[in-house]
């Protein structure tokens, strides 16, 4: 019942204004604590609070790219369309978590490494997360037919998860 669009979308439209101020009060508190309370750290200064940012951005895409390869292999194996338009809806959030990942990995490389990128594996994995997120909504922009562009990016989305 749960996999229901009509019924899903009810639920969560119920649901989302008991969990969106609660998620918003604790993001702001973390936020507060973390850029503004924490004390500096004693070999990096004031730049290690941008991991305040960085290492939950960095969880979230990894996150996100997991919850969107098992709903693209759900949607694969079971056929069922939720699954299909939850992976297309992670994507984005998740390629989104991702740049942010880059982008505060960069200006905490750039005060601790002297540069801004460096071939870090940790740096190059995320890169390499960021456009296999760019691939799959391409790849599902590319198909007008709206089964084949759900077929197909499962399969990239399962596939990248291996």
């Amino acid at each position: 019942r749960l996999a229901s669009p009509p019924y899903l979308y009810r639920t969560a439209g119920r649901l989302t204004p008991w969990f969106a101020w609660p998620a918003a009060l604790l993001i702001v508190a973390g936020l507060i604590g973390g850029l503004w309370l924490a004390p500096p750290d004693f070999q990096q200064g004031d730049a290690y609070r941008i991991i305040y940012v960085h290492a939950p951005s960095a969880w979230l895409s990894l996150m996100m790219y997991g919850v969107m390869g098992i709903a693209g292999g759900i949607g694969l194996i079971w056929r069922m369309k939720a699954a299909h338009a939850v992976a297309a809806s992670a994507a984005p959030i998740g390629a989104s978590f991702a740049l942010v990942t880059l982008v505060t990995g960069s200006l905490w490389g750039k005060p601790m490494w002297g540069t801004y990128w460096a071939w870090d594996p940790r740096l190059t994995s995320e890169l390499f997360l960021f456009l296999l997120y760019l691939g799959y909504m391409g790849l599902r922009a590319a198909f007008e037919d709206l089964q084949r562009a759900d077929r197909a990016s499962a399969v990239l989305a399962v596939v990248g998860l291996v």
